[in-house]
């Protein structure tokens, strides 16, 4: 019992419990404003819906549909003064327009009108009025039909009339003649006077003038018709038309069998149809005028129409206004209502919340935590020697309790960190020994990769020395033999007849093969020679500057790199095409060194495109589908020469073409390259105040730029005969001696 009776004491000292009971209290009290509230908004809400939903939108859609139908109203006599179908169309499409918002607007009326009866009364008197309108519509369009078509009948007529009168005007003046002279034409002699001055010929020559005279009463009646605006002043016209009509039916049975009677009956015939045919200019006024008065009376009609649906229209707003202005009473009074007990609540609330905050938050609560606070932002500066004391038995308490748990344990973690930064101190140095072990291993194979170059020079100018004797040696015998054998052509000249024919023609053609290879004898010994002055030249170092042919010493060493390659693998073939400026003309450079760039770039096309070929072989493609190509071209500027090296081999992507420029960054296998060929040829290129650039897409072509300055370039401070190559190239030029003594025996 003392330990429940504990518990419920400790219980009601927490200040989560004395938070809860005044939170409880706020909720309590904005409950009750809540339910006050949301009764009055409710009521205000079902007064505004009132109005929003029934009331406006019934006013709304009556007011649309009174303005619809007066557009409607306005626009009927528009189409009846249309002058063209265009004209009717435009009118057309604004009545359908306004004969969707009326639709519309009708639709609404109907989902909100309370009064049925007069919904209903509207509906008829709109679906009159709408009705009429396509009446009118229909009618106008049959009017430009009828008015077209009566058109066609004028000019028809006219030209019937002309074409009558062209007929009957010269058939009377020919009868009349003729009855009186007897001649019915000057070429033809005069009839007897009993064939001619008879009554038959004067009967023929009155029916003939009546029926001229009837033909043109009749298209005067018709000319008169189009002037007619009612239809029944149409009548009169008619009947006098009749009448005529029947006059020319007459002439023309008193004149049947004549030969005028074969031209005037078809002519008059079409008069009468034009007339009094069922499609004739009479009926087709008729219907025009009485389609005109039509659409006059459906005028009027909707004019009466149009004043019933506002009368209608009107009795739907007043009944729209009643029941808005009843929801606005009702929405003030619910309004007025809630507000006071807002009011009311409103204070309680503020009365208490001014009581919790002075009494329990800020005396009890805050006062606290801020020590609290205090002690945790000592510890948080790093003193964590102060001990954290705070009484009571709440929660603020209990985090003080464990604030002093968190220091102590805060004490031995920190020494725990400083022996984990120590270790890591020394595992970073570990790695950075690591990493200078790895450098210094790469730098160590580098080195030795170096010697062995060096070594390669040296016993590459060794053995080009050894080869050059023998090859001076037959050099100077191929010369001696050619000089033997023109000897002995002239031995054989002296000796005459000595010889037969045949013996001359076999010795001179054996002297002709023996010359024929002495000469290729000594062109491929003047090759050899020359392949191994390059390798000479190559093993000499840096030398003087000299003004060199560029285009000679880029084919020179362009033409050894390619035999280098041959060298290395003898089924590798290169169409070797050049495009050499021949205004590229001479530089003052250093050629063994531009020579090495040149012998470096061709090498490495000749690899690139020995890759593809290798590739396009694996993948059965041909020579005729892929042919290794390295094209050599330069270009003189005024200031610079271009030289342009371009292959058709692998190419390479744009992070590779980045760094080819590295010290020992290459992508050739182990043991097949160092990396140091084109920083080396971008040393000397710099050096000679020139740059070097590459351009290349994978799988299509590698091209390298050089650009050479014309006039000679000389850093500050460098002397112009100096240079590290001097011992090596006297040590080459040790070698020239020998082999010109070697020439002169």
């Amino acid at each position: 019992m003392k330990a429940r009776l504990r518990a419920v004491l400790e219980l009601r000292n927490r200040l989560s419990t004395q938070l809860y009971a005044a939170i409880g209290s706020a909720v309590v009290l904005t409950v009750a404003a809540s339910l006050v509230g949301w009764f009055s908004f409710n009521q205000v809400g079902e007064a505004q819906d009132r109005v929003n939903e029934r009331s406006v939108p019934e006013l709304v859609a009556a007011f649309g549909v009174a303005q619809e139908g007066g557009v409607l109203v306005v626009a009927a006599p528009r189409l009846t003064t249309a002058t063209t179908t265009e004209e009717l169309a435009g009118v057309s499409a604004e009545i359908t327009d306004a004969y969707l918002a009326l639709q519309e607007a009708l639709d609404v009326l109907s989902q909100q009108s309370a009064n049925s009866q007069a919904f209903e009364r509207i509906q008829t008197e709109a679906n009159a009025l709408i009705e009429n309108i396509r009446e009118i519509e229909t009618e106008k369009t049959e009017t430009f039909d009828l008015q077209a078509r009566n058109q066609n009948l004028r000019v028809r007529l006219q030209t019937l009339l002309e074409e009558i009168d062209k007929t009957l005007v010269p058939a009377v003046d020919d009868q009349l003649f003729f009855t009186i002279t007897g001649f019915s034409s000057l070429d033809e002699p005069a009839a007897q006077r009993d064939d001619y001055f008879s009554e038959e010929q004067v009967s023929q020559y009155r029916h003939l003038a009546d029926l001229l005279t009837d033909s043109g009463i009749a298209g005067s009646l018709l000319e008169s018709a189009y002037s007619i605006s009612e239809a029944p002043l149409l009548e009169p016209l008619r009947e006098r038309f009749e009448s005529s009509e029947g006059r020319i039916q007459s002439s023309l049975a008193a004149i049947d069998g004549t030969r005028v009677s074969r031209q005037v009956s078809p002519l008059a015939n079409t008069l009468i149809v034009l007339g009094s045919g069922e499609e004739g200019i009479f009926a087709l006024l008729d219907q025009e005028l009485r389609l005109a008065a039509s659409q006059r009376d459906l005028l009027a009609e909707n004019r009466n129409i149009s004043l019933e649906l506002v009368t209608s229209v009107n009795s739907v707003v007043s009944a729209a206004n009643l029941n808005a202005q009843e929801a606005t009473r009702a929405s003030t009074q619910a309004a007025l209502t809630g507000r006071t007990l807002l009011l009311g609540i409103s204070a309680i609330s503020i009365g208490g919340a001014l009581l919790i905050a002075w009494l329990f938050v800020g005396r009890v609560i805050l006062r606290r935590l801020q020590m609290l606070s205090q002690w945790m932002r000592r510890m948080a500066g790093g003193d964590l020697e102060a001990q954290v004391e705070i009484g009571g038995r709440d929660e603020v308490a209990d985090m003080a309790a464990a604030l002093e748990v968190f220091r102590r344990h805060a004490l031995e973690v920190q020494r725990l960190n400083l022996v984990e930064e120590l270790a890591g101190e020394l595992q970073g140095k570990n790695e950075q020994l690591e990493s200078a072990l790895g450098e210094l291993e790469k730098a160590q194979d580098q080195i030795v990769m170096r010697e062995k170059l060096a070594a390669l020079g040296e016993l590459t100018a060794g053995v080009a020395h050894e080869i050059r004797n023998p090859l001076n040696f037959v050099k100077n015998f191929s010369e001696v033999s050619e000089e033997l054998l023109v000897e002995l052509k002239e031995v054989l000249e002296e000796s005459g007849d000595a010889l037969s024919t045949d013996q001359k023609g076999i010795i001179e053609d054996i002297s002709g093969d023996l010359s024929s290879n002495l000469e290729r004898i000594g062109s491929h010994s003047e090759r050899a020679n020359r392949i191994v002055h390059d390798m000479l030249m190559m093993g000499r170092g840096s030398a003087e500057w000299q003004s060199t042919d560029i285009n000679a010493l880029l084919e020179e060493y362009a033409r050894l790199a390619y035999h280098s390659a041959r060298a290395t693998d003898a089924d590798f073939q290169l169409d070797l095409q050049n495009d050499l400026d021949p205004e590229a003309g001479e530089l003052e450079i250093i050629p063994q060194d531009m020579g090495r760039v040149f012998l470096n770039v061709v090498g490495n096309a000749c690899y690139a495109t020995d890759q593809r070929r290798r590739s396009a072989s694996e993948q059965g493609l041909s020579i005729t589908e892929y042919m290794p190509t390295v094209k050599l071209s330069t270009k003189r500027t005024e200031d610079i020469v271009e030289v342009r090296i371009r292959d058709n081999g692998t190419g390479m992507p744009a992070e590779v073409a980045e760094k080819i420029f590295n010290p020992f960054f290459t992508t050739k296998p182990t043991g097949q390259g160092t990396g140091l060929g084109l920083a080396l040829s971008n040393d000397i290129v710099r050096e000679h105040g020139g740059t070097i650039q590459v351009e290349s897409a994978p799988d299509e072509y590698t091209e390298m730029i050089i650009r050479l300055p014309i006039e000679r370039y000389r850093e500050n401070g460098s002397e112009e005969d100096g240079g590290s190559g001097e011992p090596e190239k006297e040590a080459a030029d040790s070698l020239e001696p020998e082999m010109e003594a070697t020439t002169s025996e």
